[in-house]
């Protein structure tokens, strides 16, 4: 089909460079730069959607990002498909498939309309209402048809074969909006010599300057200027310019997120590389320069297909040569629709009629528009209009008389004045205000090192946007410019329409039909403050986030209930500021990647061995290292067995490793940890216990000092990451008096730990530099040395009970070294062990697992250890917390040993709760449970760990264990089951 409403000589698209896509299976042209919205309308296409719930026709009601009404299902193959995607802002290619949403079976012809005839049923709170009452057999009628019915677009069933980037950046100015003020900004701080980035959503640079008629800066056509201006920013080193780019989420610390559209505009065979980019850019200074958004009237069947915003009319004739229509109406209440008359005047549309609701417009614009033999009727209102699925006439009522008249149009365009775009100021924490004289919210208080500069701060004249936004640019601008604009207030909820007639259909929330009348109803049941009335109609909860429906809803119920706007309250803008594709935000992180695996330099070699691995927060650790025909019980016993005779060698790599440096490490130490340091000596080691400021227990690990101010810290496994937070919150808002600096070095570090009666035997011949006999080298001791020749720490520590070494060299060299040790292991008998293994030696000598023996509510003193809790220090994190009084009450549970009185070889249930009698009537109230169960083969029984009420006061005691075939009698015993005296451990 050709583009019969393409203006020749209009817009500033390349009439050679035509592109050929289809809409529900029709095929049109269009022109490279045109958006799916413009190559329709150039084809005479307005109906393009339904609505979400009386599914009511709907045509393009915007030319931008504010977009309520033209979703569609973009498509490049089966696979290559996104519904929901905003026409207006969709940039057409060749090969295009766009489908309408939300209707069935045909667009023209769709069965859901009849929710448009049984309106009167669908009223504000019906969902709620509906799922209150009446309740059983008529939720289980209708609650699955209501479900059925909800969201929008139909899901992608096949895998996403796109890909998708991300990237960190820093900048001295963000400046997002690229129209006069972003520009004028962005060029004053670069010249200053300042990194800058600026972002813009739309494909061009220039904003409102692409359609405006009349603006002049620095002596040039608007047009003209922005363009000469974007090339010098492209040019310069120290900018970033990046179109098709939304400033998506404004969180702290000038945080802000940026949606960057790659290749959504190019057809299949050029659309190469990532599809979407977010960036997360950390910004010294951001500048908003995100403009304002128009208005819509509101009347009687304000959303036919055909009817749309004047500053879009505009757009879609300046940027994309396309009238609206060929007989226009407008109705207004502001002065910039009648610059988009003129504008559609002077390109040959026919403008049926002005219809402005107030009495006295600016001077000369009545004046100028009858030059132009436009017919201009003030203090009248357009009160309804015609046409089932494109406007065909509007009903005009003079205010005065009342009387009405028909005009007969094909478009109408509409303005009720400005919004500033005040959502990403919001989600930044800054704080509104009222402009009571143009009835809209500008920005206020600021919370963060921002400036909102031209529309969206609420300055209108041109000059003035220029000054101000190269002040916040951080200099002059040294140029001026004209606007043939005329800036005055519009009226909120303007329109006849919008009265009290609660009969007539007008709307202001256009995709999830919301009209006038439904929050005139939500204050009458009771709504007062604007976010119950938002819940209530869902008013400002559509995927437009309440663009052009937010304002409005604040007027009407003002007006119901007798206050000013600022007193009804303002809804939260959260983020994204528009919508943002799943893949964007994930990136790369899907498929394999999307909980990576985390892998030792010794996992190949175990992978090789026939390990069995289990995952462990992100790590992949061997488990187990079965020989043929060997369970896993066997692999285990037989592991067991030989570390404690001989020797067993385990890759400890994973171990939480963080390097604490600096002349204050030492009082960082004794503030982070509840056992005290001043007292341990370079070259010694000791168990540290980490609590949180509740006082319960958060981590531990061993710790060796290197130095006077340099410590070799320890975690769990998957603690490195928290612990380290923890360390750096307290570090920069607690003690930022403190001279420290703390490094993650976990994947710097292989371990390989060599434990039992052999592991000396074992490791000496390796070690160079360094005496590491019994007597030199003691247990809890480390050193700085050479293992097989490279540089290594050697730590004198057990986790076995067994003598122990824990050998740590650089990760490059982990694999090498552990071959080495491993083949003279090998060599004397010593075999390779698991996590499994590691858990039953370390059961067997009472050693605690954090996170599997605690559970967040546990202290120092419930584990036992209350020998780690300094009683000198008179402050650590922690310390308060434990002289709470629910802390040292005679009934918290605390951590003891089991054993089964009647089977030694039976290992309880993790997880199995403990009670006192069996007999006692249900239901039974639980001691405690059981956090760890081993079989010892050491012992030749079955032995386990358990938090119970008062544990350590019932030693000796017969408890019992409720299981599926029988409850289970056990003792309580001490924690420490082998070798309670400690000998093995000094070899």
């Amino acid at each position: 089909m050709s583009d019969a409403y393409r203006i020749a000589g209009h817009g500033r698209l390349t009439p050679a460079k035509t592109i050929r896509f289809s809409f529900d299976g029709k095929t049109y042209t269009g022109l490279e730069g045109d958006t799916l919205a413009s190559a329709l309308l150039a084809n005479g296409v307005h109906l393009v959607g339904r609505s979400y719930k009386y599914h009511r026709p709907r045509g393009f009601l915007t030319a931008g990002s504010e977009e309520p009404n033209a979703l569609f299902d973009i498509a490049r193959d089966s696979a290559r498909r996104q519904p929901n995607v905003r026409g207006t802002v969709q940039e057409v290619f060749d090969g295009m498939k766009a489908t309408s949403q939300n209707r069935w079976p045909s667009l023209s012809f769709d069965a859901g309309a009849i929710n448009d005839v049984l309106s009167p049923f669908f009223i504000a709170g019906f969902y709620y209402k509906t799922f209150m009452w009446p309740r059983a057999a008529w939720n289980r009628l209708y609650e699955p048809l209501i479900r059925k019915a909800a969201g929008l677009g139909v899901a992608p069933t096949e895998a996403d074969p796109d890909t998708y980037a991300s990237r960190y950046t820093h900048c001295d100015v963000l400046v997002v909006g690229a129209g006069l003020a972003g520009l004028t900004a962005a060029l004053t701080a670069a010249r200053s010599g300042k990194d800058v980035i600026i972002c813009d959503e739309q494909a061009e640079a220039g904003g409102a300057l692409l359609y405006e008629t009349g603006t002049r800066v620095d002596g040039k056509d608007g047009y003209d200027w922005a363009r000469s201006v974007t090339a010098e920013l492209a040019a310069m080193k120290n900018v970033r310019l990046m179109t098709r780019t939304t400033a998506a989420g404004y969180y702290n610390h000038n945080f802000v997120s940026l949606a960057e559209r790659l290749t959504d505009h190019l057809p299949g065979a050029e659309a190469s590389g990532p599809r979407e980019r977010l960036w997360q850019v950390r910004a010294g200074q951001v500048i908003l320069a995100t403009g304002s958004i128009e208005r819509p009237m509101v009347f009687a069947n304000n959303d036919r297909p055909g009817i749309m915003l004047a500053s879009a009319a505009r757009r879609y004739l300046r940027q994309y040569g396309v009238a609206v229509g060929e007989s226009v109406g407008v109705y207004c209440a502001h002065d910039s629709a009648y610059e988009a008359a003129f504008d559609l005047k002077r390109a040959g549309v026919r403008i049926a009629a002005i219809i402005d609701s107030r009495e006295a417009p600016s001077a000369g614009l009545v004046d100028e528009a009858r030059s132009l033999d436009i017919k201009v009727l003030t203090g009248h209102a357009v009160v309804n209009t015609k046409g089932r699925l494109r406007v065909k006439s509007m009903q005009v009522k003079a205010l005065s008389s009342g009387k009405k008249r028909d005009f007969a149009i094909d478009a109408l365009i509409t303005s009720a004045g400005w919004t500033p775009s005040v959502h990403l100021f919001s989600q930044s924490r800054g704080k509104l205000i009222f402009d009571a004289e143009k009835e809209r919210f500008v920005p206020g208080t600021y919370a963060q090192n921002s400036v909102c500069v031209g529309a969206c701060s609420g300055t209108d004249a041109i000059h003035a946007v220029i000054g101000e936004a190269a002040a916040a640019g951080g200099g002059e601008a040294g140029y001026t410019g004209e606007n043939a604009w005329r800036w005055t207030g519009g009226m909120l909820g303007a329109g006849e329409g919008a009265g009290a007639d609660d009969h007539v259909k007008a709307f202001i929330d256009y995709q999830h039909d919301v009209c006038a009348k439904d929050i005139r109803q939500a204050v009458r049941e009771g709504m007062a403050s604007i976010e119950h009335i938002k819940r209530f109609t869902t008013n400002g909860m559509a995927s437009d986030q309440g663009k052009l429906s937010n304002m409005h809803g604040l007027a009407i119920a003002a007006e119901m209930l007798d206050r000013p706007i600022p007193q009804v309250g303002l809804t939260t803008f959260r983020q994204p500021y528009t919508p943002v594709t799943f893949g964007t935000l994930i990136g790369h992180s899907r498929g394999a990647l999307f909980d990576p695996a985390r892998k030792t330099p010794i996992h190949q070699w175990a992978d090789e061995q026939g390990a069995a691995f289990e995952d462990v927060g992100n790590w992949k650790r061997a488990w187990y290292f079965p020989k043929v025909g060997e369970t896993k019980e066997d692999a285990v016993a037989r592991e067991c067995r030989t570390t404690r005779e001989t020797a067993g060698i385990f890759d400890a790599s994973t171990l939480g490793k963080i390097e604490v440096v600096g002349p204050d490490a030492e009082a960082f130490m004794n503030l982070m940890y509840s056992n005290a340091w001043s007292t341990l000596k370079p070259g010694k080691c000791r168990y540290g216990l980490m609590l949180r400021e509740d006082g319960y227990v958060y981590d531990d690990g061993v710790v060796g000092r290197l130095g006077p101010d340099r410590f070799h810290v320890t975690t769990t496994t998957g603690g490195a990451p928290r612990v380290l937070n923890h360390m750096e919150d307290y570090l920069q808002t607690e003690f930022p008096h403190l001279k420290v600096w703390l490094t993650s070095t976990t994947e710097q570090w292989a371990v390989i730990a060599v434990q039992g009666p052999k592991a000396r035997e074992i490791v000496e011949p390796f070690v160079e530099g360094a005496d590491i006999s019994a007597e030199a080298f003691s247990h809890m001791s480390v050193l700085e040395c050479r293992v097989c020749g490279v540089p290594a720490r050697l730590f004198r520590v057990s986790f076995t009970g067994e003598l122990g070494f824990e050998i740590n060299v650089p990760s490059d060299f982990g694999l090498s070294v552990w071959k080495q040790i491993y083949a003279r292991g090998e060599s004397l008998g010593a075999c390779v062990y698991g996590t499994e293994t590691m858990h039953v030696l370390r059961a067997e000598k009472g050693f605690i697992v954090v996170g599997q023996d605690t559970d967040g509510t546990v202290t120092p003193f419930d584990l036992g250890m209350g020998w780690a809790v300094s009683k000198k220090k008179t402050d650590f994190v922690g310390m308060r917390g434990l002289k709470r009084p629910d802390l040292i009450a005679e009934n918290r549970k605390q951590l003891i040993g089991l054993v089964a009185k009647s089977n030694a070889r039976l290992v309880l249930e993790e997880g199995a709760h403990v009670i006192v009698d069996p007999d006692t009537p249900k239901p039974v109230s639980a001691l405690g449970h059981v956090t760890s169960a081993y079989w010892s083969g050491s012992l030749g029984q079955g032995i386990a760990f358990a938090l119970i009420e008062n544990g350590h006061s019932r030693k000796g005691e017969t408890l019992y264990v409720p299981m599926p075939e029988r409850n289970i009698a056990v003792e309580v015993v001490d924690t420490i089951f082998y070798d309670k005296e400690g000998a093995r451990l000094h070899g």
